[in-house]
């Protein structure tokens, strides 16, 4: 048994008030690629005003080493200016996008709604088509903090919109904590069913104390890709509980080790890339 691993380093480090020099920004990433991550979430093409951490992202992109075999290269974007300068560094492979079944969550990260936001992904997918992947959110696809509507016909409903315009990487994110096992169980199992040819991955924001219950239920629904973070760091600052962070990977192969799946992770590479990035971030 084999999953795919997105180390987000991106979620990581954007929320930091404290700006991280480029040059510990290309260490700490240099050293992720080793690891033997599928994917690696380097930075965003983002207005400097609205992620002031990742306006270095293109000068840390130049500066990237690749070995041998390395991950696929992940950056964020959020319009189709953010994709066309994606389209200028060679090294990305893949861009991201947060979509959302939540109206408040768009009008609050985007200042949009949801016809605006998929005239956006369109647009996106026009520009990147034949050139670059494309990973498309489902953020808040897991429940709703806001009191916005929710269910799992709707997460359905939201996919479907997605997939018609040709996205099949999916993954749904909880980025206040809040989802518990059994809605996340219930939720993948009825995605997986209607859309057995796309991706769902988990990225989730979690008490260290909950992780191995969440993944149990995702991994039990089918999920095959994680989204992680090494230390758990970072997470969502409007998070009630200050516990709340980004699935650690540590917590991810511990998973793995004791249900014998194979990750092709470099544990040597993995803790020496941890205490970069500790002292550097």
């Amino acid at each position: 048994m084999m999953i795919k691993i997105t180390e987000t380093a991106r979620d990581a480090m954007q929320g930091l008030k404290q700006f991280i020099p480029t040059e510990h920004k290309i260490k700490y990433i240099n050293a992720l690629l080793k690891v033997g991550f599928d994917t690696l979430d380097t930075g965003s093409f983002v207005s400097p005003k609205t992620i002031p951490q990742m306006a270095d992202s293109g000068l840390v992109l130049e500066q990237l080493d690749f070995p041998g075999s390395s991950p696929e290269i992940m950056v964020l974007v959020v319009n189709q200016r953010g994709a066309e300068q994606a389209l200028k560094h060679p090294k990305v492979n893949c861009i991201s996008y947060p979509f959302s079944v939540s109206p408040t969550f768009l009008k609050r990260n985007l200042n949009t709604d949801e016809l605006g936001s998929l005239s956006t992904v369109k647009k996106i997918v026009d520009t990147v088509e034949g050139k670059l992947d494309k990973v498309i959110y489902l953020s808040m696809g897991l429940g709703n903090p806001y009191g916005d509507d929710w269910s799992e016909d709707l997460v359905v409903d939201k996919a479907s919109l997605l997939y018609e315009l040709g996205i099949r990487r999916m993954p749904l994110s909880d980025i206040l904590g809040d989802a518990t096992p059994e809605k996340i169980f219930s939720t993948y199992k009825k995605l997986i069913a209607a859309f057995p040819d796309a991706d769902f991955g988990l990225h989730i924001h979690t008490k260290p104390s909950e992780s191995y219950s969440k993944l149990e239920a995702a991994w039990e629904a089918g999920v095959r890709s994680f989204e992680t973070v090494l230390n758990g760091m970072g997470g969502c600052p409007t998070a009630a509980d200050e516990m709340v962070g980004n699935l650690s990977t540590q917590d991810l192969l511990v998973f793995c080790s004791g249900k014998n799946i194979q990750t092709g992770i470099d544990t040597n590479a993995l803790w020496l890339a941890a205490t970069i990035g500790s002292n550097v971030l």
